[in-house]
Formats: C-alpha cells, sequence, structure tokens
C-alpha cells in the first residue's frame, strides 16, 4: 500500500445502499477485521445482515469506497493538463460498475458557503504552511497540497440478478431475461484494494513526472 516513501494508501468500504457508517467510530485497524472492508465495526455488522437479505432476495445492492493517500508532499500535479485530480477521476472512473467519482468534499461542496468550503491556513509551530481544514481533498488547482488526498467512488449493484428483467431480442422482439449461476449481491465489497491500486498508480505516475521535472 506504499508507492514511494512516506506515501500510505489505504481504502474502506463507507456505504452499503442507504446504510452509512458512522465517522465518529472509524477505526483503520477495523477494516482488515471483517469482509467489508469497513471502518466501523458496527456498521460492518449492520453490512452482513443487510446483504445476507439482498442474496436471499436474489437482488444485488451497490456501494461506496473512500481511498486515502497520507504522506503525499505538495507540489505533484500540474493545474491545466495532467490534472492530478482530474487523472484520479479518470482512474477511479475506468473501474468496472463504477459510475461516480468525488473528491475531498465532492457533491456536498455544492451545499457550502466560500467561507465553509475554504481551507484556510496558518503557520504550523515549524514554521511551515497548515491547513485548518481539508474540504479539497489534498488537491488544489490540480496540484497536491500535502493534505491527505482523499477520493471516494459510487459502484452501480451489479445487473445480474435472479429478478426477471424486461428487455429484447437481436430483432427486436421483447421479452425478459434472468441471470441464473452464482450471484454476486454487492460488487462494491471487492472494488477496495482496486480503488487502493488505481490511487497508486496514478500516484506513482505524479511523483515521476514531479521527480522528471524538478529532481530529487
Amino acid at each position: 500500500r506504499k508507492v514511494v516513501p512516506g506515501v500510505r494508501i489505504r481504502g474502506a468500504l463507507v456505504q452499503m445502499g442507504t446504510l452509512k457508517i458512522d465517522r465518529a467510530r472509524w477505526d483503520w485497524d477495523e477494516v482488515d477485521k471483517n469482509p467489508f472492508f469497513c471502518p466501523d465495526a458496527e456498521a460492518a455488522a449492520r453490512f452482513a445482515d443487510y446483504l445476507d437479505e439482498i442474496r436471499k432476495a436474489g437482488s444485488s445492492i451497490g456501494a461506496v469506497l473512500e481511498i486515502v493517500a497520507e504522506g503525499v508532499p505538495a507540489g505533484w500535479g500540474a493545474p491545466i493538463y495532467g490534472k492530478l485530480d482530474a487523472e484520479l477521476a479518470s482512474a477511479l472512473m475506468s473501474i468496472n460498475a463504477v459510475k461516480g467519482v468525488e473528491i475531498g468534499d465532492g457533491f456536498a461542496a455544492a451545499e457550502l458557503s466560500g467561507e465553509e468550503n475554504a481551507d484556510e491556513m496558518r503557520r504550523g509551530n515549524d514554521g511551515q504552511p497548515r491547513f485548518l481544514s481539508n474540504h479539497a481533498g489534498g488537491i488544489l488547482g490540480g496540484i497536491s497540497t500535502g493534505q491527505p488526498i482523499v477520493a471516494r467512488f459510487a459502484v452501480k449493484p451489479t445487473s445480474s440478478i435472479l429478478s426477471p428483467r424486461r428487455t429484447i431480442t437481436r430483432a427486436f422482439e421483447e421479452t425478459e431475461i434472468v441471470t441464473k449461476g452464482r450471484h454476486d449481491p454487492c460488487v462494491g465489497i471487492r472494488a477496495v484494494p482496486i480503488g487502493e491500486a488505481m490511487m497508486a498508480c496514478v500516484l506513482a505516475d505524479a511523483f515521476l513526472r514531479h521527480r522528471g521535472q524538478v529532481g530529487g
């Protein structure tokens, strides 16, 4: 989960259907203790019961996953071509079944005022710049800020379900289709390590380009 020395990338499942984790109970150590890669132990228990109901009904459900990269220094990316957030969104969007990506507060930022959304800065005790918040998800103007990079993506419910669905044949005749055999009620669960890998690939490229431009 490390791209370059000092950079750590971790992912978690934060929502399944309408059920969400309680961020006050976020515990990274819990992610490896349950089959949902969930950082909230209580939410993981609810996910288990919920998913069992979905499975027995022969249906499927979507999920939201969050990937966090810590230790990324300021300066990676570009202001126009090769924006770090644009490349990250493109990589995450390329994962099968992903239908939405957001960086930082994402769509929730639309509900904030300019004062609420601004990541204000102060001088830290070490004399270096320090942000007071991270609504931008660690990327401003397409360039990393030095804060944790936070990205979330939504995975749709798989269309391979046992319930009959209306469709048409190659001859445009109306019919119904039913998927038989192995049934996966939530493909979003297995997307956690895939999201981590995608984040790693993007940051590795950004690191190499930055090193090629400025050396070091």
